[in-house]
């Protein structure tokens, strides 16, 4: 018989595999049909603080100008952010009821300016944690990496002081020194870290000449980045460690868990194949323990990490050398 019960953030999963956030975990109906599909967790539709400020700018234009009047502007854009608050607080509240599953509120920050106290309310909603997803973009020339680093932390430093839920944070690969980032945020005051995160990419459309979107879902073979570094950092860090982007079956599932995973996230493949993809994941990771004689998780999770390799060069070679020249 076998056991797929995990701990993550110190929380009780029945199984590793969690929807993460996107569009479609903004939803009660939704939410329940991911629960029943199997899912171990779900993380909530992110709340973008570019929301509130671009749905302020939207709404300062169609006003026209205020130039006159800045208390009224003040009240407005504590207005808004309040409705979107509202909103959000809402759906933590609403998915606590209806789901048996721990419920992970989601925050996207850039800034350190008010999320304290959001996290805080998040938490009196009910939300079992908070995941913090960041990516500070690089694009400020004045500044060092330690300078866009620090940004990470003080963010961190200043929610966890107004929650006693488990915090995580769900960070990019664009680090000067990645390991190190990933080592320092693990035994800061989250506990766990989620890798990595899929961003919004920009292409050219040349026809009409304008910048466009591209690849807004991760494909199958795009969890290769991800499975380096949790090999790579498991057993080095302080933290748990879920991985993300690219997790579109259960072979996937299985090879995060062998180099040290302790959850994986999935979404892209929610979006393709439906909530099924997670019973079929779950059923199928299930039988390979079994056909493998393995009863528990802990059986063989970071098996293969590089912790536990007699070859360093696996995971830290970076060019192909003798594979690629062999190739034909």
């Amino acid at each position: 018989m076998t056991n797929l019960n995990v701990k993550y953030l110190g929380l009780d999963l029945k199984n590793p595999i969690i929807a993460g956030s996107c569009g479609l975990t903004n939803s009660i109906e939704n939410l329940k049909a991911i629960e029943d599909a199997g899912a171990g967790a779900v993380v909530l539709k992110s709340i973008f603080e570019e929301e509130i400020y671009i749905e302020f700018a939207h709404e300062f234009s169609r006003l026209g100008p205020m130039d006159n009047n800045l208390e009224f502007l003040d009240y407005y854009d504590y207005q808004i952010k309040k409705d979107n608050l509202k909103r959000y607080l809402s759906l933590i509240k609403e998915a606590k009821n209806a789901l048996s599953i721990p419920v992970i509120a989601s925050i996207n920050c850039v800034t350190t300016q008010e999320w304290g106290f959001f996290a805080k309310k998040a938490e009196d909603a009910g939300a079992d944690a908070i995941e913090l997803n960041m990516f500070i973009l690089p694009t400020n020339l004045s500044q060092t990496c330690q300078d866009n680093e620090s940004i990470y932390f003080d963010i961190v430093s200043r929610i966890s002081s107004k929650v006693k839920i488990p915090l995580s944070m769900k960070i990019s690969p664009y680090f000067s020194n990645l390991g190190g980032v990933i080592r320092d945020l693990s035994f800061s005051e989250i506990k766990g870290l989620v890798l990595f995160n899929k961003f919004y990419s920009p292409d050219v459309d040349i026809n009409l000449m304008k910048i466009i979107s591209s690849d807004v879902l991760s494909r199958k073979y795009d969890y290769k980045l991800t499975l380096r570094w949790i090999g790579m950092m498991a057993n080095r860090v302080n933290s748990d460690i879920s991985a993300s982007t690219g997790i579109h079956d259960w072979q996937t599932v299985v090879k995060m868990l062998l180099v040290g995973a302790t959850t994986v996230q999935v979404v892209s493949a929610l979006y393709q194949d439906g909530f099924s993809v997670l019973t079929d994941m779950i059923r199928n990771v299930e039988k390979w323990m079994e056909s493998n004689g393995y009863t528990s998780l802990d059986d063989f999770r970071g098996k293969l990490s590089m912790d536990n390799s007699t070859n360093l060069a696996e995971f830290e070679r970076v060019q192909f050398m003798r594979n690629f020249g062999d190739y034909k």
